[in-house]
């Protein structure tokens, strides 16, 4: 059940949940799943302050390492799960996707340190673990398989993308939990949008020595508008998972400045959102 005030932005619904922190919620799939909770974090009903107010969610962005763990003690809260299940990787930008098991729940909860190191996307079948990664532009991908009970979440910049971070995700479900692709739930959560997302040819070269043939405008010279949300959605597909069985946000984390950290807009010194996916006992 989602609490407190709700609003609904494309599959995704807008809430400030009982203690004060305000997320955004796959209401389609919590209705629907009831031992499910996914979703992604907003700014809003944390204790940090300056750039990183007030729901900074990352240990590596020079914010007071008590707040954080303080705002990821208030985000467990409201997700339902307890701050012992938090469990999160070591963002590297790269494509590896780790199996976590009930021997790896909690890894990363209270410092980088403990993090499982070099990796982008987590997938497990083991109930109560929350399963998290963190963002201020970068495309949260949520993965659900009703079938097999597993959840995986993937983080997915310019770089992840390029290496196909979706499909690797998707071929890890298969290897590690017999998953069928045409049976999983896969969601696009906020990120930065075309409208504000400009890169070199350099990034558009990487995609296109990965055989992504489109996803971008030319805007002048050596200068490209990306939607990274597209072109996941893309890969999903390539990957077997249907079009109806994906949900995809356009929130820009660049354009809402009230509700998002973005590091682009903001010149790189701001906080993190973070994504969780996790199922209940």
């Amino acid at each position: 059940m989602l609490e407190g005030e709700a609003e609904a932005v494309d599959g995704f619904v807008r809430s400030v949940e009982e203690n004060g922190v305000a997320t955004y919620r796959i209401a389609s799939w919590e209705r629907q799943f009831d031992r499910l909770s996914a979703g992604f974090s907003a700014r809003g009903g944390g204790v940090s302050e300056g750039g990183f107010a007030s729901l900074n969610c990352a240990l590596h962005v020079a914010d007071e390492p008590q707040h954080v763990l303080e705002n990821r003690r208030r985000l467990a809260e409201a997700t339902g799960f307890s701050f012992d299940a938090w469990t999160c990787g070591e963002q590297v930008h790269h494509h590896d996707v780790v199996v976590v098991t009930r021997q790896d729940r909690g890894s990363g909860r209270d410092s980088r340190e403990s993090a499982l190191p070099d990796t982008d996307a987590l997938i497990t079948d083991e109930p109560d673990i929350m399963l998290v990664s963190f963002y201020a532009d970068c495309v949260p991908l949520y993965f659900y398989d009703p079938v097999r009970q597993a959840v995986g979440l993937a983080h997915a910049g310019w770089k992840g993308t390029a290496k196909r971070i979706a499909a690797r995700t998707v071929e890890k479900f298969r290897e590690a939990f017999g998953s069928k692709p045409e049976q999983l739930r896969a969601a696009i959560g906020p990120s930065i949008g075309r409208c504000c997302y400009e890169v070199d040819d350099r990034v558009i070269r990487a995609m296109q020595e990965s055989g992504i043939a489109d996803g971008w405008t030319h805007k002048s010279d050596d200068k490209f508008m990306l939607d990274l949300r597209e072109i996941n959605r893309q890969i999903l597909i390539e990957a077997g998972i249907l079009p109806s069985h994906i949900e995809v946000t356009h929130l820009c984390t660049s354009c809402h400045v009230e509700s998002f950290f973005s590091h682009r807009r903001d010149g790189g010194r701001t906080g993190r959102m973070a994504s969780w996916i996790g199922l209940k006992r």
